[in-house]
């Protein structure tokens, strides 16, 4: 299954990198409009936001994960070009506290078709309960897609794909399978 995952993403030279990656276009192409949107649409409420962090290899993920720096002990979703950590800047400074990113979540509900982003502070869905919480963190695809992307049996189609969509269909699916 040819996508970007395997025909950017595994031949860029950085693949196996220890090093962070800021690089916007190592981000699937609709995913990386719609982070520039994000971007921009935050800058539009007064929020400076810069990238942090775009690709992700699994020996980085490792690392952090050794040295108590990420819950994830394997790569996540930053491993495929569907995910980027965006700092907030106050004063110039990054705000490591996660106490002001609750417009994340506000941005990426109110564009979802525009932008298809999932905050990392309630993974798409507003009224469940999630443990995990990771304030700086947009992914473009729901969690529970997350098997079958890792699996390499899933990528999200080029056009057309909107996550919330997908997190109703999949909801509807569970609910006509309970009855």
């Amino acid at each position: 299954m040819a996508n970007f995952y395997t025909e950017v993403i595994q031949k860029d030279p950085r693949y196996n990198s220890l090093e962070c990656i800021k690089d916007l276009n190592l981000l699937e192409p609709n995913f990386r409009k719609a982070v520039v949107n994000f971007i921009a649409t935050a800058a539009s409420m007064g929020h400076t936001l810069k990238v942090i962090e775009t690709y992700r290899s699994r020996h980085r993920q490792a690392y952090l994960f050794s040295k108590h720096l990420s819950q994830l002990k394997n790569v996540g979703v930053h491993g495929y070009g569907l995910a980027a950590d965006l700092g907030l800047f106050k004063a110039g400074h990054y705000d490591v506290t996660g106490n002001d990113y609750r417009f994340f979540q506000e941005i990426a509900e109110r564009h979802n078709v525009v932008t298809g982003l999932i905050s990392g502070i309630d993974w798409g869905e507003p009224h469940s309960y999630s443990s995990f919480h990771d304030f700086d963190h947009l992914q473009a695809i729901p969690v529970f897609r997350q098997k079958e992307l890792f699996a390499g049996t899933w990528y999200p189609p080029e056009t057309g794909y909107d996550p919330y969509e997908d997190i109703t269909m999949h909801h509807r699916h569970i609910q006509v399978d309970e009855i």
